[in-house]
């Protein structure tokens, strides 16, 4: 997170989040072509926006879920999941895999 000194005092300020990285989303869309468009979505409604924690993420993407130290995007409506790890600080977001509904709930990826 960023910050600035004024008047003595410390003030935070949410950055521009940064996907790291859309080749993920891009093999996956190789596989499934569906999942392109609302995969791109995604990145771009995510870069576009400030972060600072789990409330402001989850007042732009509604259906997100912290599943341990993972969050857990609803895609395509509900037929894909994104999986990311995100340092709010930082403002970077890890895509760890994209999945199925179905693989998802398989419970692999954990």
């Amino acid at each position: 997170m960023a910050y600035q000194i004024y008047r003595n005092m410390l003030y935070f300020y949410a950055m521009a989040m940064k996907l790291i990285s859309n080749r993920v989303l891009r093999e996956f869309a190789q596989l499934h072509a569906d999942a392109e468009q609302p995969l791109q979505d995604f990145r771009h409604l995510l870069e576009k926006g400030t972060y600072a924690n789990f409330a402001q993420l989850k007042a732009t993407f509604a259906s997100v879920d912290k599943v341990g130290e993972r969050f857990v995007f609803n895609i395509g409506g509900n037929k894909y999941r994104l999986v990311a790890a995100i340092a709010f600080q930082a403002g970077l977001v890890w895509v760890k895999v994209v999945l199925t509904h179905k693989d998802y709930d398989k419970g692999e990826w954990k």
